[in-house]
C-alpha cells in the first residue's frame, strides 16, 4: 500500500499546479458560490434557493464530521466511522455497539451521544473591518489578544445570548478575512443506528484510501430540542436511482484543514520540522496500541476507535510528507510564489503598503524550528489524549479563566464559547483506566525524550517520579471520570479547585504555569507574527485573483462541484461503481473481508447490480466525513466517506484527473435497511411515508 500511495502521490504532483481554481477545484463558501463558473463547466445553474436549501440541510458535528439532514424530524445522516466514539459510550456492560451495531425499534430506543452537538449554519456575517480595527498597530501577544478579544465579542452581538444560537468568528485566507458564522445549534443528538464495525469498514486497512472499495459507512442521527425531535422542513430528499457516470453532484460539509495557502518556508516547516516528530510519535503510539488490544477480549473492544483513528491518521500525514518531499511540487510551488512576489513588486502602490511578509515569514520559522516540540509537548498535545487530563485542565482553565473579562481570557473560555465547553464537560462519556495509563505514559516518557531529563519543563512535569508511576497514580486516584464531580467542581470555581484532592486536578494546576508559558512564547514569536504577515499576503493575493480563489479549509461549511467519475492511472481504468454482487466476490472469510452474520444472510436478498459504492470528482478533506453528495435537484444521492489514495496530498494540492471522492449510494443504504437490517419504520421516514 506504502509503495502504491508513493507512486501515486508522484504522479499527482508531477501534474502543474496553478494558484487559481482548475476545473472541479475548490472548497467554496455558500456567500461566495463561484455559480458561471459551475454552469460553465457542468452546464447546471444553481440559484440562491438551490443553495440556501442545501446549506439549511447541512449539518456540522462537533465530534469533527458532517452530515445532513434527510427528514422533517431531524433523521440526519453521516458515517459510522464518525459515531464510533458515541457507540462505544453508549455500550452497557456485555455489549459493543462499534462490534455488532446499533439498531432502533422506535424513536424511544434513541440514545443520547456524550459531548456530540449538532450545527446548521443560518447565517453569516463579515466582520473583517472589526477585527483589523482592533489589531492595527499591535505585535506579539498583544496583537492576539487584541484580536481574539473582537472575535469574541462579535460572536456575543452576532448570537444576543439565545440558547439555540452558536455564533463562531471565523479565519479565512489565513487571516486576510473574518466572518460570523451564525448556527442554530441541537446539543442533543441522539443515535438511531449504526451498521457493525465490519461492514461499515469492510476492507480494513488495506482498503482504506482506495477504490474500488465495498464500505457501508453509514449512520443515523436525530436532533433532538427541547426534549422532543427537532422540527426540520429543510432537509434533503432522499433520491431513488443509481447515480450515472457524468452526473453533476455537490458535496455539502465542513472540510477540516488544509495548507495550499502556505507560504514556501510554512511546507519546509511543516516537511522538516512537524510532519517527522508527529509521524514518528503516531507510529510507536499505534504500536502500542496494538500491543494492548492484543491482551485481551476487552482491550480490543476499547481500541477499536483508537486504532482506526492512529491507523487514518498515520497514512494521511505519510501521504502529506511524500507530497512535500516531491521536489518537482515543491519547485513548482516557488515559482506560483516567486510569480506572485513578482507581480506586487510591479505595483509600487501596494508592495510599499505590504512589504514583504514572505521574508517575514521565513525568518520566524527559526523560531517554529527551536519552539514546536516544546509547544506541542507541553500545550497543543499535552495530556497525549488523555481524557481525564483534558477534564482537569478544563476545569483548571476555566476556574482561571471566568474569574476575568470575558476579552481578556484565553479564546475558548470566551462567554459565547463556554456552552460548548459546558457540554463536553459534563456530558457522561466512557473513561476507560487503561487506556488512560497508555496514553499519559506515551505522553510523559515523549516529553521527557524530547525535552531532556534535566530541562526546567520536564522537572516541573515529572518531578523525580517515572512516566510509568506517575501515569499510574494520577489515573488510579482520579474521581474526574464521574460528570456529578466535575460539575461540582465547575460550580465551585477557584476554590473548588484549589481544594480539591484529586490528584489529576493537583498535577495540572501544578504544571500548568509551565505549559502557559510555552502557549505565550509560541503566540508571541510564532502564531502571531505569522498571522499578521499572512493577512498582507492575502491583501496580495485578492487584489491579483480577485474572486478566483478560495479559503484554505477552516471545518466551516464548503460546497464542492464535481461529477460521477472514475480515473486512469499508468494505463488502467477504474470505474467509478462498485455493486453488491463484488462486495461477496471480494469477501474471503478472513478479516478484515469478513462477512457479519447478517451480510451472509442476505446474499440471496440483495440486488446485486445496486450500485454500492461510486467515485465522483469532488474536492474534499478530512472533515468532510458524512457529507452529503447531492444532484442538481437537491436530493441527496451519496454519503461521501472517504478519498482515493490520490487524494491524501489534497492538504496541498488538487488535481481533477486524480483525486476522487468515495461515497456509499443512497440506493444501496436502503436496500440494506430494507434487506440486511429490517428498518422498515426508517425507510419509510427516509421515503417521506
Amino acid at each position: 500500500m506504502f509503495k502504491f500511495a508513493l507512486a501515486a502521490v508522484a504522479a499527482l504532483l508531477a501534474l502543474p499546479f496553478a494558484s487559481s481554481a482548475r476545473a472541479d477545484e475548490g472548497m467554496w463558501t455558500f456567500d461566495d458560490f463561484p455559480a458561471v463558473q459551475v454552469e460553465q463547466s457542468l452546464g447546471v445553474r444553481l440559484d440562491r434557493p438551490w443553495l440556501d436549501h442545501v446549506r439549511a440541510a447541512s449539518v456540522r458535528l462537533t465530534s469533527g464530521c458532517s452530515a445532513a439532514v434527510v427528514s422533517a424530524d431531524g433523521l440526519a445522516l453521516s458515517n459510522q466511522h464518525c459515531i464510533m466514539e458515541c457507540a462505544h459510550d453508549l455500550s452497557p456492560p456485555g455489549a459493543d455497539y462499534v462490534r455488532d451495531g446499533f439498531l432502533t425499534e422506535a424513536r424511544t430506543d434513541e440514545r443520547k451521544c456524550p459531548g456530540v452537538q449538532a450545527e446548521v449554519l443560518i447565517g453569516i456575517t463579515d466582520v473583517t473591518a472589526q477585527v483589523f480595527a482592533a489589531s492595527t498597530g499591535k505585535f506579539g501577544e498583544d496583537y492576539v489578544v487584541a484580536r481574539e478579544g473582537a472575535m469574541s465579542g462579535a460572536e456575543r452581538a452576532a448570537c444576543g445570548g439565545d440558547p439555540h444560537l452558536r455564533c463562531q468568528v471565523i479565519s479565512f485566507f489565513r487571516g486576510g478575512q473574518f466572518k460570523v458564522y451564525k448556527y442554530h445549534k441541537y446539543a442533543d443528538v441522539r443515535l438511531v443506528f449504526a451498521p457493525e464495525f465490519s461492514a461499515a469498514f469492510f476492507g480494513g486497512d488495506p482498503d482504506n484510501f482506495n477504490f474500488p472499495r465495498f464500505a457501508f459507512d453509514c449512520a443515523f442521527l436525530r436532533l433532538y430540542e427541547d426534549g422532543k425531535p427537532a422540527t426540520t422542513p429543510d432537509y434533503l430528499t432522499w433520491a431513488s436511482g443509481a447515480p450515472q457516470a457524468g452526473e453533476p453532484v455537490f458535496v455539502s460539509g465542513n472540510p477540516g484543514a488544509s495548507e495550499r495557502q502556505f507560504t514556501v518556508a510554512q511546507l519546509e516547516s511543516l516537511r522538516d520540522v512537524n510532519l517527522p516528530i508527529t509521524e514518528l510519535q503516531r507510529s510507536e503510539l499505534r504500536g502500542r496500541l496494538i500491543q494492548f488490544s492484543e491482551q485481551s477480549a476487552e482491550n480490543r473492544r476499547i481500541t477499536t476507535d483508537q486504532l482506526f483513528g492512529q491507523e487514518n491518521a498515520f497514512k494521511v500525514f505519510y501521504g502529506r510528507q511524500l507530497a512535500l518531499l516531491d521536489p518537482e511540487f515543491m519547485a513548482q510551488r516557488r515559482k506560483e510564489e516567486a510569480d506572485l512576489r513578482a507581480r506586487l513588486a510591479a505595483d509600487p502602490k501596494l508592495s510599499a503598503e505590504v512589504g514583504d511578509p514572505w521574508a517575514e515569514i521565513e525568518r520566524l520559522q527559526h523560531a517554529y524550528a527551536e519552539q514546536y516540540i516544546v509547544w506541542r509537548q507541553l500545550e497543543g498535545a499535552a495530556g497525549g489524549g488523555s481524557e481525564l487530563y483534558r477534564y482537569a485542565r478544563t476545569l483548571v482553565r476555566g476556574a482561571l479563566e471566568r474569574a476575568k473579562p470575558t476579552t481578556q481570557r484565553l479564546p475558548e473560555f470566551a462567554d459565547s464559547r463556554l456552552p460548548l465547553v459546558e457540554k463536553t464537560l459534563f456530558d457522561k462519556a466512557a473513561v476507560e483506566p487503561g487506556l488512560e495509563v497508555l496514553y499519559l505514559e506515551f505522553w510523559l516518557s515523549k516529553t521527557r525524550e524530547y525535552l531532556g531529563a534535566d530541562s526546567p519543563a520536564t522537572v516541573m512535569v515529572l518531578g523525580r517520579e517515572s512516566p510509568e508511576d506517575m501515569a499510574r497514580r494520577l489515573v488510579d486516584g482520579s474521581k474526574l471520570a464521574d460528570p456529578a464531580v466535575r460539575r461540582a467542581l465547575w460550580s465551585g470555581g477557584l476554590p473548588a479547585i484549589t481544594a480539591s484532592s484529586d490528584p489529576m486536578i493537583q498535577f495540572v494546576l501544578r504544571t500548568d504555569p509551565v505549559s502557559r508559558a510555552a502557549r505565550q512564547l509560541w503566540e508571541e514569536e510564532v502564531a502571531g507574527p505569522t498571522d499578521r504577515a499572512s493577512e498582507r499576503i492575502a491583501r496580495v493575493r485578492f487584489a491579483f485573483n480577485g474572486p478566483n480563489i478560495y479559503p484554505d479549509a477552516t471545518f466551516s461549511l464548503r460546497l464542492s462541484y464535481g461529477k460521477v467519475a472514475g480515473w486512469t492511472y499508468k494505463g488502467d481504468q477504474v470505474a467509478p461503481f462498485t455493486t453488491f454482487a463484488g462486495l461477496y466476490d471480494r469477501a474471503t472469510g478472513a478479516d478484515p473481508f469478513r462477512l457479519s452474520p447478517r451480510w451472509e444472510a442476505a446474499r440471496g436478498k440483495l440486488d446485486p447490480a445496486i450500485v454500492f459504492n461510486f467515485a465522483t470528482t469532488n474536492d474534499i478533506l478530512g472533515g468532510n466525513s458524512g457529507s452529503p453528495v447531492v444532484d442538481a435537484k437537491g436530493q441527496i444521492i451519496g454519503d461521501a466517506f472517504d478519498g482515493n489514495i490520490h487524494s491524501i496530498a489534497g492538504d496541498f494540492v488538487y488535481d481533477g484527473a486524480l483525486n476522487r471522492t468515495v461515497a456509499l449510494s443512497t440506493d444501496a443504504i436502503t436496500e440494506a435497511l430494507s434487506k440486511v437490517y429490517g428498518r422498515t419504520a426508517l425507510v419509510k421516514e427516509l421515503m417521506g411515508r
